[in-house]
């Protein structure tokens, strides 16, 4: 299947001129607590790097990080010299936001290679300013022949597996960084907020895992201080820093970017928390969450304050960000003849099948935080995703999923495939209603794979409530495998600009492709 010409990744001098220096400067056997040390004195610094978040066609959202307070200034540019650069004044950096900001992009040109580089300088000398930091990304295409190649994983620095010196750190990053995809989904569970980092854990071949430890790693996270130290934690990772820098991001969240399986409303049982509330928890996070990632519609300037959202992608194709976090109801049995909460809430389900029903592209990506047909438990009792282990008509949460499955079939929806992570293996189902007990719907495929940087788990059964026949599986046999013991995985997608086939590949680190499979466009049941 051809690609369109891309610039190589090696060759990306101002990716590497940027990424590079802020490493010089902030190298893993160096890193302390909270932030890295600073040479240039009076002169702020960004040395976390650069993110750029919900690429479309004409816009794009830049991230970056001060030392101290700073104004923001964004440079952008057709080619690496910045000859003619355009300009765009950013917020003012401070504590309130963690000495983090966003610069929103519009008027791009769509289908092009798009260099930028970031100045912070002083609040009160913006002449005084410290070392750029470069960036490049892609902007969607507005041809359909030029086709969209993206990949999707989530789940980093889950079960105590953190950024090991040992190996070199986040080394997934790095591979997935010379695919030079268009951009990268992540399914949730950018951190583990309720997950310790110990400086060394023993391994049960006798081999010791070496973590990079900080003081907001040292306990589940509680206060804002110690959520926005758990969103920095990852970028302590050099090569998280140089793919940031070169690979857009459309961020979703789950549940660790709180803590573990959690629900609107949830008091806590667990000692380890002085704060039982849930939603006092869930408020500090979200704020950090904000602060810590290039999310458009939780841009100061979006109007909304929400996760859920589509993100357009060109001709080919549209994403579909959903929330099955903040609006859930609780985790129960979920044996429920009636649940109009379910695990989006009205209103999140009512706005999708509008945005699918508006949709114009020939593929319609819902990115899920968990799956459908996987049984995730929660306890002995209670279930955390939408499955609950009964494979009869839809009850509880599965109400919800059957209306939404059943509005896509009478629509006529074509083109929706389903991405996820969450279970810490991979795995491709295809959902029909001949083997379903539920039966009005179109068949479609669910596509797993994960962990990035977090342990491996065995595999979920399966609920035939929605006719899940699983093709494809890799999971170990025993609980948290380490990055050292099996390689972490990422799943691939690729839109053929000319046939407009979607081919999903799911991958090992290392470039192994695990599993295959080529959708036609149009079509139903594949």
């Amino acid at each position: 299947m051809p690609y369109r010409p891309r610039i190589p990744s090696p060759d990306r001098r101002t990716v590497l001129r940027g990424s590079l220096a802020a490493s010089a400067a902030f190298t893993l056997p160096a890193v302390g607590a909270a932030a890295p040390a600073f040479a240039r004195s009076g002169r702020p610094d960004a040395a976390w790097g650069v993110q750029v978040g919900d690429v479309t066609a004409s816009s794009a959202l830049v991230w970056v990080r001060s030392d101290r307070p700073a104004r923001m200034v964004v440079e952008t540019s057709a080619t690496e010299s910045f000859r003619r650069p355009r300009r765009w004044h950013g917020p003012l950096l401070g504590p309130g936001t963690d000495f983090t900001g966003t610069t929103p992009l519009y008027g791009l040109p769509p289908g092009e290679q798009v260099h930028y580089r970031v100045t912070l300088a002083a609040p009160d000398d913006p002449r005084r300013t410290g070392e750029p930091v470069y960036g490049t990304f892609r902007t969607a295409p507005a041809r359909r022949r030029d086709g969209v190649r993206f990949l999707w994983s989530g789940d980093i620095a889950g079960q105590g597996w953190g950024i090991n010196p040992d190996i070199g750190g986040y080394r997934v990053y790095d591979e997935m960084r010379r695919l030079d995809p268009d951009f990268f989904l992540c399914s949730g569970d950018n951190i583990y907020a309720d997950g310790v980092i110990e400086p060394r854990v023993p391994l049960p071949d006798g081999r010791v895992w070496h973590n990079i430890t900080t003081d907001e790693k040292a306990k589940v996270a509680e206060t804002l201080a110690e959520y926005r130290g758990n969103f920095r934690y990852n970028l302590l990772d050099e090569n998280l820093r140089a793919f940031n820098a070169q690979v857009p991001s459309i961020i979703q969240w789950d549940d660790h970017e709180v803590r573990n399986n959690w629900y609107p409303g949830q008091i806590l049982d667990d000692d380890r928390y002085t704060e039982k509330n849930v939603d006092v928890l869930a408020a500090r996070s979200t704020r950090a969450f904000r602060e810590y990632f290039p999310v458009s519609t939780l841009h100061q300037q979006s109007g909304t304050d929400r996760v859920h959202r589509v993100v357009r992608h060109g001709p080919l194709l549209d994403v579909f960000v959903l929330d099955m976090r903040s609006f859930r109801n609780a985790n129960s049995p979920g044996r429920q003849p009636d649940d109009t909460t379910g695990i989006l809430g009205s209103a999140q389900l009512a706005w999708l099948e509008r945005e699918l029903s508006r949709s114009r592209a020939v593929w319609k990506v819902i990115a899920a935080d968990m799956p459908l047909g996987l049984v995730v438990a929660d306890g002995t009792t209670d279930y955390e995703a939408v499955a609950q282990g009964d494979p009869g008509a839809p009850l509880g949460r599965e109400l919800q999923i059957a209306e939404l499955l059943r509005y896509i079939k009478h629509h006529r929806i074509t083109g929706t495939v389903w991405l996820t992570a969450d279970v810490h293996y991979t795995s491709a189902q295809h959902y029909a209603p001949e083997r379903a007990a539920f039966k009005d719907f179109a068949p479609f495929w669910e596509f797993v794979t994960g962990p990035l940087a977090a342990g491996q788990f065995p595999s979920n059964p399966l609920d035939s409530t929605f006719g899940p026949d699983q093709v494809f599986v890799q999971a170990p046999d025993r609980a948290n495998l380490s990055p050292m013991e099996t390689p972490p995985l990422f799943g691939e997608v690729d839109i053929d600009g000319n046939s407009g086939e979607l081919t999903v590949r799911l991958r090992a680190q290392g470039g192994a492709v695990l599993f295959s499979k080529v959708l036609q466009p149009g079509r139903v049941g594949q």
